[in-house]
């Protein structure tokens, strides 16, 4: 997952009003001003939610040493980090807040992770006036060269998965020993082994969702970010959507895999929380929730209030109401996904409404889709990457080829905009014609590699068409690649995709006319297969071939499902219950 919590959360906000460092956006032609001003520049990356962001903006930014330094020598520009994928993704190492601080030619001089004292932030500028040569902060960026294979070899294999269990939290769940939240792809994988019939990893994972369940809004529903504290007990409450739609698809997996209730219900939460406060009025999501009302009430206080009593206070932690079509796509793809676990159709609507209204306003020429309405740069990859999956889950969901479609335009988009030729593998933004310095070299992040991977390699499973296998094998090669595996931490991601590119999916076809109930039934029944890396189709033979007709499947009089693997299908099963007691022996 992309590891966006660092150093956030918390308790107080001002307004930047009472600063008198003149802030201004993000442009390419800062730079180039201060060249003419003589000027350092100071980056202040920050995000809406982020509670040391604040402290930053209130204490550090309002001494009158440090204003006068700024305002003396350095050009300031404060960027909110969700707005800015190029820029966020840069430097997530870093934040939130991240202070970068660059020469006139774009150079690194300086990079400090969180918040930064009135006293050290002073030093630190007139440090950087004396003596602009980069500091220890400043390393050169990996030369990551693509592997030769596609897949990991049999020692990367070993060495992830041993880091894997090594992360493990063994008294506490989780894994990570600091910061306690989900881990995405740890615990899927976990889930895929614990499938495969590994009771130790399926007793990880159900340890790691019963202790995060801690970090869920009792009164509203919706996940805190992360606790401070191993147990699970001390949480920053700020919300954002990487933890909504992951925690919703995460909890709904584990639910087709164990029918625990409790975890249906933190999906079903998620969704209560979405619904109440973070949806529009046309059925688009919102981005983010502050930690605190204000610097009076805490969000420690206001969490702690029952729901009558939140509303009875008059106000709230602030709502983020930009509308992003990255967030969008998490969250229609987690909808699609608790659809499909529960069967209950107001989860499909509303990933359905929300698609809609990405695909009318925020969609770009060729497959694309914008960030916001207007974006300072890109195209972003992460925005057509997270729509394209949201299209491909939706076609399963709904069997409606329209969404299939729009999954390969999409991935269309990707390979035309984000290929890196040369090195391989994905960058994350398309690199303006008048970038400066660092910002001349691309950024290519690992968790968007792998969602490229797995994405590209289902829809080669789909569609049967080639150029899919050979996208996914392009991202692959690039997380394979030596440098970044003895570089890099958490990149149980690899494992993930490494698997599914060497494996064909769980392959499940109900053939039968669309309009039949009992044709409905098995269709639905299938959907309930656990959510991990299937293929599942329903072929109406009114309407022609499926997109991959790679299995010859018997002329039936009546509606059937068919479980299949290596071009290979199972006796047809014409009753829901018992395809049900099939899938449930796929699982062991």
């Amino acid at each position: 997952m992309l590891l966006v919590f660092a150093l956030c959360g918390g308790e107080a906000r001002a307004s930047d009003t009472q600063t008198s460092i003149a802030w201004q956006g993000w442009s390419e032609g800062v730079f180039e001003k201060a060249k003419k001003e003589n000027k350092f520049v100071i980056l202040d990356l920050e995000a809406i939610w982020c509670h040391w962001c604040h402290v930053m903006a209130d204490t550090t930014y309002q001494d009158p040493k440090v204003v006068g330094l700024i305002n003396s020598r350095y050009l300031p520009v404060r960027v909110d980090q969700d707005a800015n994928p190029d820029i966020s993704l840069r430097y997530e190492d870093w934040g939130w807040p991240a202070t970068v601080v660059f020469s006139a030619d774009g150079t690194e001089i300086v990079k400090r992770r969180g918040y930064i004292p009135p006293p050290a932030m002073a030093a630190l500028l007139e440090a950087i006036i004396k003596d602009p040569t980069p500091g220890p902060s400043i390393s050169a960026d990996l030369d990551v060269k693509p592997a030769e294979q596609t897949f990991l070899n049999p020692e990367q294999k070993k060495k992830l998965e041993e880091e894997h269990n090594a992360l493990y939290d063994t008294e506490f769940a989780g894994w990570g020993m600091q910061l306690k939240l989900i881990d995405s792809n740890s615990l899927e994988f976990a889930m895929v082994r614990a499938m495969a019939g590994d009771e130790s990893e399926a007793r990880r994972a159900q340890a790691t969702l019963d202790a995060a369940i801690n970090l869920l809004d009792a009164e509203w529903g919706g996940f805190f970010q992360y606790s401070d504290e191993r147990n699970w007990k001390s949480p920053h409450f700020e919300k954002i959507m990487l933890i909504q739609s992951q925690y919703m698809r995460l909890y709904a997996i584990a639910y087709s895999l164990w029918k625990e209730p409790r975890t249906l219900q933190a999906a079903k939460r998620v969704n209560d929380y979405l619904a109440r406060f973070w949806t529009s009025p046309e059925g688009a999501f919102y981005t983010s929730q502050d930690a605190d009302v204000n610097a009076e009430t805490r969000g420690k206080d206001f969490y702690s209030l029952r729901d009558a009593d939140r509303v009875k206070l008059g106000k709230m932690p602030e709502i983020d109401t930009h509308v992003y079509s990255r967030e969008n796509g998490w969250m229609i793809a987690s909808l699609a996904v608790l659809h499909d676990v529960t069967g209950e159709e107001k989860y499909l609507d509303e990933a359905l409404s929300a698609a809609r209204w990405i695909l009318q306003n925020r969609n770009l020429s060729g497959g694309g889709f914008r960030h916001d309405a207007a974006d300072r740069a890109g195209p972003y990859l992460g925005d057509t990457l997270a729509m394209g999956q949201a299209f491909l889950n939706l076609y399963i969901s709904t069997a409606d080829p329209q969404w299939l479609e729009l999954a390969e335009k999409s991935s269309a988009f990707i390979e035309k905009f984000f290929k890196d030729e040369n090195p391989g593998g994905f960058i994350t933004a398309v690199i303006p014609s008048g970038a400066t310095g660092v910002f001349q070299k691309p950024v290519k992040q690992v968790d968007e590699n792998v969602s490229v991977a797995r994405l590209a390699n289902s829809l080669f499973h789909f569609t049967g068409k080639e150029k899919y296998k050979k996208m996914a094998a392009d991202a692959m090669r690039y997380l394979a690649s030596p440098v970044l595996l003895q570089n890099k931490r958490f990149l149980t991601g690899l494992l993930l995709a490494d698997r599914e590119l060497s494996e064909e999916p769980t392959h499940l076809t109900v053939v039968g006319p669309k309009n039949d109930e009992t044709t409905k039934a098995l269709y639905r029944t299938a959907l309930g297969y656990p959510p991990i890396y299937r293929r599942i189709e329903w072929w109406d033979t009114n309407e022609g071939p499926l997109p991959n007709p790679d299995v010859d499947y018997p002329e039936l009089k009546k509606p059937a499902a068919f479980l299949c693997a290596n071009k290979s299908c199972s006796v047809p099963f014409f009753l829901p219950e018992k395809l049900i007691v099939a899938m449930s022996k796929l699982k062991k």
